[in-house]
């Protein structure tokens, strides 16, 4: 198993736009076999970041499912949503391999 942790810089003026592209997300992520962990809004501290975390099986299953993003009709909405609402300023994402008991 493999997660994707991305870090977002967003417009804290923009947060609730955000957050409606955030629960865009939640819902393909899985369609295409991923599992969503959730989005994590600025609460206390920094006002200008969020952090997502979703898994999928393997590397693999998220370059698969990276490519089936790029035409899929709901993942192209969320990504204009984006764009026109201008809320995300920057991101990173890095791969994390989930360690449990």
């Amino acid at each position: 198993m493999v997660t994707c942790y991305l870090r977002y810089v967003i417009d804290p003026y923009k947060a609730e736009d955000f957050e409606n592209y955030a629960k865009m997300w939640i819902p393909l992520v899985n369609k295409f076999g991923g599992m969503h962990h959730g989005y994590f809004m600025p609460h206390e501290g920094a006002n200008n970041i969020a952090i997502a975390l979703f898994s999928f099986p393997s590397l693999t299953a998220y370059e698969e499912y990276r490519g089936k993003i790029k035409t899929d009709p709901d993942c192209q909405a969320a990504f204009a949503f984006a764009e026109k609402t201008r809320c995300i300023i920057t991101y990173e994402r890095s791969f994390m391999r989930p360690v449990f008991e």
